[in-house]
């Protein structure tokens, strides 16, 4: 079990500026090659910018609180689902692992959160020139956040996420390492987002969530 061995053996809890673990090699090369392979249609392609949400496209909250009517955001992000499980094997693997008692259990541990009832949600990501995302704190519906990072194109390790204390100053940026990941309950102090930087090409990550709303992926 690759990401619960990452977790118990490969990772180190912070403070600062709120409770969070940074983990590294929690993806199968396989997951890698798929990540990287995603077809993430281009934003600036599209005649629309970045406005420092991941919703850019008329996604209303209700999306981001899994219903997809709430907009048209679906377009241009990447969730793995049943119906595009295909085109993805070695990540339904990997949500399995989070799915299976085992793993759930021992991030439960973690966190200090009870994640017997919820789901997972994985998505893909394909940032590129002129992303940015404002300091916010995730829906509460989001019982565990986090990212892993697959920097397969040699950009900066300053493209991690940035974490801000409670007064919206940066406190650290995490870095943009290949295969290497951080997580966090969510919660009213948890700032993060990522300011306006250079992306040469694109900057690639997987999102991992643990939700109280229902996707194709309950755990068991």
């Amino acid at each position: 079990m690759t990401f619960l061995n990452s977790i118990l053996n490969n990772s180190k809890e912070h403070n600062n500026p709120f409770k969070h673990w940074e983990y590294n090699d929690a993806l199968t090369k396989g997951s890698i090659e798929e990540i990287i392979k995603a077809d993430i249609p281009d934003v600036s392609k599209n005649d629309l910018t970045y406005d420092g949400t991941r919703a850019i496209d008329g996604g209303a909250a209700e999306f981001r609180e899994g219903i997809a009517s709430g907009g048209q955001a679906i377009k241009f992000r990447c969730f793995v689902t049943k119906e595009n499980a295909d085109e993805f094997p070695n990540l339904v693997k990997f949500i399995n692992e989070l799915q299976s008692k085992k793993t759930h259990e021992a991030i439960s541990k973690m966190i200090n959160k009870d994640l017997s009832n919820s789901y997972v949600r994985v998505e893909v990501i394909c940032d590129r020139e002129g992303f940015w995302l404002k300091p916010h704190c995730d829906i509460k519906e989001k019982l565990l956040s986090g990212l892993i990072f697959i920097n397969n194109a040699n950009e900066s390790e300053s493209l991690g996420t940035d974490f801000y204390n409670e007064k919206l100053e940066k406190v650290k940026t995490v870095p943009y390492k290949n295969n290497y990941g951080y997580l966090f309950s969510s919660g009213p102090n948890t700032w993060h987002g990522m300011e306006k930087k250079e992306i040469i090409k694109e900057r690639r990550c997987l999102q991992v969530n643990y939700v109280t709303f229902p996707t194709d992926w309950k755990v068991e």
